[in-house]
């Protein structure tokens, strides 16, 4: 059985490490580099890099700081945020990603996942998935896929979604509930579980973590392999190493810090 994995997600918005709740109130709360090395220092598995802005300012995400958060961290790094083309994709992993996570572009252009995955194979490309609970009843799963940062509703299902990231390429999924964004509150685990239980690929849990029992839910009843944690670790409610060694003592596989 793989080890469950424990991720930090850096909202990075104008250069400067940022904070939301459900997508809004985004409040600024210091460098994305520091934390980056912060949390490679102390243990993290694996970090994600979003320019959250980048998509809907209609621009190309900032290379510069990829570039030193890469030379900061030797841990696998994703990067997305404004990554419409293979090309755009090229120059993020020549900045030092090892994964793109592909969201508002890919629903506009789907194909540009099958291209990626072609490109740098299916272990460099991450469909994150922004989803919201649709109350009308007009979707078969009851959750939409939404983009530009949460600010366009595309009216797409985000069971069928993910279905089709995976068989056009994608080789990891990030579900992200904006509902559960930023409340601590714990993870949308009806939502992950349903992704989980549909595709075959490695599903990160992500929206909504405030404390190590909520990651445990999540990779336990919400059949996450990967859980990740923002304002658990920005705001220094906990640490690395004690987010793992509870996971730990709650029988998960998990790489320990030491």
């Amino acid at each position: 059985m793989l080890s469950k994995r424990l991720i930090s997600c850096l909202d990075v918005r104008d250069g400067r490490l940022v904070k939301s709740v459900r997508f809004v109130n985004t409040k600024d709360i210091g460098d994305p580099v520091s934390a980056a090395r912060r949390y490679y220092e102390a243990g993290l598995d694996e970090l994600v890099f979003y320019d959250i802005t980048a998509s809907s300012d209609q621009r190309g995400i900032m290379l510069d700081v990829v570039e030193e958060v890469a030379r900061q961290v030797f841990i696998p790094f994703s990067v997305g945020g404004g990554l419409r083309t293979v090309e755009d994709c090229r120059k993020v992993l020549e900045a030092g990603a090892e994964k793109v996570n592909l969201n508002t572009a890919a629903v506009a252009n789907p194909g540009v996942i099958s291209e990626a995955a072609d490109a740098f194979g299916v272990q460099a490309v991450v469909l994150s998935m922004d989803v919201k609970a649709k109350s009308s009843g007009s979707l078969p799963s009851g959750y939409e896929i939404v983009t530009h940062g949460g600010r366009r509703d595309t009216g797409m299902d985000a069971i069928a979604w993910a279905r089709r990231g995976e068989a056009l390429g994608a080789g990891e999924i990030v579900v992200n509930s904006i509902d559960a964004d930023g409340t601590l509150e714990g993870y949308e685990l009806t939502l992950t579980r349903m992704i989980a239980e549909t595709v075959g690929i490695p599903v990160i849990a992500s929206g909504g973590g405030g404390r190590p029992e909520h990651l445990y839910d999540a990779l336990t009843a919400g059949r996450a392999d990967a859980a990740l944690v923002a304002s658990m670790l920005h705001y220094g409610h906990y640490s690395v190493n004690s987010i793992k060694q509870f996971l730990a003592d709650e029988g998960l596989k998990i790489r320990l810090t030491g």
